[in-house]
């Protein structure tokens, strides 16, 4: 925790009512590359979800669960999340390749 002198504290009640400005055009925080990079993330995976959730069998379940977890790697901030994302989106083209051949790749998508 950290501790903040008085004059500094009287801002965070005005900063809490700011919150409602999160994801509209005045969110100066968004338009961060990080940020631009998560939205970008979510849509993709909803995408994914929408492609993958018609066609999912008792051959491809658990690579189609594997791909529904895969935003969980993603983890920290800066630099360490960037590298956790490279990751992600290495590992996705491979789940998604095992899941379009639930055949080949079974043993490696499912980890």
């Amino acid at each position: 925790k950290r501790v903040f002198s008085q004059p500094i504290e009287r801002f965070f009640p005005i900063l809490a009512r700011l919150k409602v400005l999160r994801g509209t055009v005045f969110d100066i925080f968004g338009y961060t590359e990080e940020r631009k990079m998560e939205r970008a993330l979510i849509r993709q995976y909803e995408k994914d979800l929408d492609a993958i959730l018609p066609k999912i069998s008792e051959a491809n379940l658990d690579i189609a669960v594997a791909l529904a977890e895969l935003p969980l790697a993603i983890k920290g901030y800066g630099i360490v999340k960037l590298k956790n994302e490279q990751k992600a989106a290495k590992r996705r083209e491979e789940l998604l390749d095992a899941f379009a051949n639930p055949d080949r790749g079974l043993d490696r998508a499912a980890e």
